[in-house]
């Protein structure tokens, strides 16, 4: 049983506690993006039974009405066995999520699984156009070039500042030189796509610019972020008409990630203290 404190920041250990979450964003015009928990498999079989969940997932989504897709980690669905077998399972799940009118997201890890990744996406969406989108990491030094190479994918982009633990040889190591990237990289997918932008940032500032650089150039984009970070502003936005979507874990594997959560910002543990006493 997840305990209150990581509540926060998981909906549920079941899909029918993920989809009941669910229910209760889309009542505040909140989208979610439901993220079975697992990854690093280096067994097939391990692979193959998520993707299995995965595809019963969206076939519940599909017979339930509620606003919500699927986000995959590479390693969980076989990259950490083969680059084949990745790309595999990727395009089986597209395939399953197009004959439903779903969607998939592809979240992007470590530094070295990027080539994979996007060489995936980017095959996969000519063959599926906006039915799948990747997410790529600002912190990363390749990742401008990424976005050039990327800017024709029929496929939204999801941006967000990365948070591996990345050597300075290949990404940028510093707050402020992350944040330039981030900025960059944002100011980039506005000026050169009309659609699919996706911002993945809980920082007020980021959202911000993403505002007036939307309003600037007349483009259609999206605010992402995590179950249980900023969810009041989350509300906020929906409200306010911006298309808000929440990317929202679940399943038994809660443990690593909600220390992930912690570790990232001792905040989001006071955060988490206080829903569990109502203050």
């Amino acid at each position: 049983m997840i305990p209150p404190i990581a509540r926060r920041f998981v909906a549920g250990e079941t899909v029918p506690a993920a989809l009941e979450h669910t229910r209760a964003c889309n009542a505040d015009g909140i989208t979610v993006l439901l993220n079975l928990l697992g990854e690093h498999y280096d067994d097939p079989d391990d692979a193959r039974a998520d993707v299995d969940t995965y595809r019963r997932l969206l076939d519940d989504i599909d017979g339930s009405g509620l606003d919500a897709c699927i986000s995959v980690k590479p390693s969980q669905i076989g990259l950490d066995i083969s680059a084949e077998l990745f790309e595999t399972h990727y395009r089986e799940l597209v395939d399953h999520a197009h004959d439903r009118g779903a969607f998939v997201w592809c979240d992007m890890e470590d530094a070295d699984t990027t080539d994979a990744t996007l060489d995936a996406f980017e095959s996969i969406a000519a063959d599926y156009p906006w039915s799948v989108g990747q997410c790529v990491q600002s912190n990363l030094k390749r990742t401008h070039a990424d976005l050039e190479r990327l800017v024709d994918v029929p496929g939204p982009i999801r941006l967000v500042k990365g948070a591996y633990d990345e050597p300075s040889s290949v990404a940028h190591t510093e707050k402020a030189a992350v944040d330039e990237a981030y900025r960059d990289d944002l100011a980039f997918l506005f000026e050169h796509r009309d659609r699919g932008v996706a911002v993945g940032s809980h920082d007020p500032e980021m959202v911000s610019l993403a505002t007036r650089l939307a309003d600037e150039h007349g483009t259609d984009f999206e605010i992402q972020m995590l179950m249980g970070v900023r969810e009041d502003a989350q509300r906020d936005l929906a409200r306010q008409g911006v298309d808000v979507t929440q990317y929202a874990p679940y399943g038994d594997k809660w443990l690593s990630y909600f220390y992930r959560r912690v570790r990232e910002r001792k905040e989001n543990l006071a955060f988490a203290a206080r829903a569990v006493v109502g203050r």
